[in-house]
């Protein structure tokens, strides 16, 4: 009896997991605020990142402002790779990232360990 318990939370088990990498979540999205012509975004990071999508308008300054609450190391650096950058994210201080909006696309942007992830859409 004790084994069959044993293999049913087993299966379980890998089933979560499953479905917590590989399962469809739902990202939330942001569209930008225009303050004197320039886009900012606040992004919270904190198990991840709130929200997920940015949606910038394309041509337009854009500032996003990332906040780290969150004390894993996995998450103290966001990574750009399609724009060359790698900032550092120190706990509870604000760091702003300068995203170049001249050509329309989708972004994507990791922490360190490419673990959690983000997605920058300019139109």
């Amino acid at each position: 009896m004790a084994r069959i318990m044993v293999l049913i939370i087993g299966i379980l088990m890998i089933g979560f997991i499953a479905w917590w990498f590989f399962g469809k979540h739902e990202a939330k999205t942001e569209t930008a605020a225009f303050a004197s012509d320039q886009q900012d975004v606040d992004i919270l990071v904190k198990g991840g990142y709130s929200p997920e999508q940015v949606v910038l308008k394309q041509g337009v300054p854009a500032k996003l402002h990332f906040t780290r609450t969150d004390p894993s190391s996995c998450l103290d650096h966001v990574v750009f790779p399609d724009f060359g950058i790698n900032q550092a994210l120190p706990q509870n201080q604000e760091e702003t990232v300068t995203i170049d909006t001249n050509k329309p696309g989708e972004y994507e942007w990791a922490c360190g360990m490419d673990m959690f992830h983000g997605k920058v859409i300019i139109k």
